[in-house]
């Protein structure tokens, strides 16, 4: 009998190697490499044309209905699913430790429960009566919940197998878990992957909801190579700083449903507590107008988010280095707007230090926040404040031109929905809104113009 090979994979991207060694090459992580078991090969002198089963083949036009959803009850959660959880769907959630996976879930699990309907809650991690413990903090004691705490796939699977199905199967979570079929400790690649496979096939045979939590690494991205994110059917991010109230929920990955949406939550003492109307939380209510603010409307998904830009602008008399610092955006893109400020429009920042912040904690990766950065940082080294009541919102290219964004007439509506009367963005996009006066503009320049009351 051939001896098995020995195997070495990277943690962090799935790499195999025949021997161990302290880098991964592929990656770059250090000391990522464990020895795995060797899986069984199949022959490649085995002919695959023949002794398998016939397939049905269905034309693309065939009638398909709609997945059947389940409410969580839980509005926001329900959002970022696209409407509720499916049967026999498997959905991935990660989030920072501490930032509230496990109660989400548990106070999702118990609305399910209180409507009648069976849920199981497995936690790896955590002991059942700790897990009570919290349920009872967050006024949920009462739940006909039923908790166990186990981390062998097959003790779970035959547990649940005895009787009906459960309609939610809560997993906390699959790093936690171990298959024997496998070797290899619990939260490798092969256990992960090996573990994830057998859940995820209960429950499509038996028509459970099943929700994995996942671990994430220090940039925020689910531990181990994306074999997982491919498993499942729907891919949530918790996300948000802990120091901050705020918590956002959002689809990156949606089978059932469109991508991009978010859920807006509140950490409360009671637990997570849903946000309708999500600016409340990003906005700074002032009392007097002050330099280097202004207000952008960003778009998660189909939901409208104001958010209020900060900019400060430091002269240095000597001849040090200034600094540039950016707390929410890409400091690469603030870069390239203080050149276009520089070069284009004649503002000079080189003597001056420059500090961008997004307030509340939130972070942006919307282009169409170029024109609202650009006019803090005007109203910064002006020190003119922009009016209070003004929205901005466009894609600044490289030539200063103002470029239209997606989803414009959302944007305002959302602003005046919301008390603002003014909206300055791009001139292609200068339509307007009933409620919103729009001021159209081509190139940065002819904002700095306005702003600065040249010409």
């Amino acid at each position: 009998m051939a001896k098995a090979k020995r195997k070495f994979v990277c943690q962090q991207c799935g790499t195999v190697t025949s021997r161990w060694q302290g880098q991964c090459e592929d990656c770059g992580e250090w000391n990522s490499i464990v020895e795995e078991a060797a899986e069984t090969v199949f022959s490649a002198r085995h002919d695959l044309q023949g002794g398998g089963r016939s397939i049905t083949l269905v034309g693309l036009d065939s009638q398909v209905e709609l997945p059947p959803r389940t409410s969580t009850g839980i509005a926001e959660f329900d959002r970022a699913l696209g409407g509720g959880i499916v049967s026999g769907s498997a959905t991935l959630i990660g989030g920072d430790p501490g930032i509230g996976k496990s109660t989400l879930l548990l106070q999702a699990a118990a609305r399910i429960a209180a409507r009648g309907l069976s849920v199981a809650y497995i936690s790896g991690e955590e002991a059942a009566d700790q897990v009570r413990l919290r349920a009872q903090r967050l006024g949920l004691g009462n739940a006909p919940v039923q908790l166990a705490s186990a981390t062998s796939v097959r003790d779970i699977l035959t547990t649940l197998g005895d009787g009906p199905p459960p309609a939610l199967l809560v997993i906390d979570s699959i790093q936690t878990m171990h298959s024997d079929l496998i070797e290899g400790a619990p939260g490798t690649v092969s256990q992960v992957r090996a573990s994830a496979q057998e859940l995820i096939k209960f429950a499509k045979q038996r028509g459970t909801a099943l929700i994995l939590v996942g671990h994430v690494t220090k940039d925020g991205s689910i531990a181990g190579p994306r074999v997982l994110e491919h498993m499942v059917d729907t891919v949530l991010a918790f996300e948000g700083e802990r120091s901050h109230q705020y918590r956002i929920l959002r689809a990156i990955k949606n089978r059932f449903g469109g991508t991009d949406e978010i859920g807006v939550f509140a950490m409360v003492a009671e637990g997570l507590e849903e946000v309708a109307n999500p600016s409340a939380l990003f906005l700074t209510h002032r009392d007097e107008t002050v330099t280097g603010a202004t207000v952008f409307p960003a778009l998660e998904g189909t939901r409208p988010v104001l958010v209020e830009i900060q900019a400060l602008v430091v002269r240095l008399s000597s001849g040090a280095t200034p600094r540039r610092a950016v707390v929410g955006w890409d400091s690469g893109r603030l870069a390239m707007i203080l050149a276009v400020l520089e070069a284009r429009c004649g503002l000079s920042f080189s003597t001056a230090e420059v500090y961008l912040n997004v307030a509340g904690g939130y972070r942006l990766s919307d282009p169409a926040a170029d024109l609202a950065v650009a006019a803090a940082l005007i109203s910064a080294l002006s020190e003119r404040p922009v009016p209070a009541d003004v929205v901005l919102f466009g894609e600044i290219a490289l030539s200063s031109e103002i470029r239209p964004v997606a989803h414009a007439p959302l944007r305002l509506r959302e602003a005046a929905k919301l008390g603002f009367n003014r909206a300055l963005i791009p001139a292609s996009a200068a339509d307007g809104v009933k409620g919103i006066a729009v001021s159209g503009f081509k190139t940065l320049s002819q904002l700095v113009d306005q702003m600065l009351g040249r010409g």
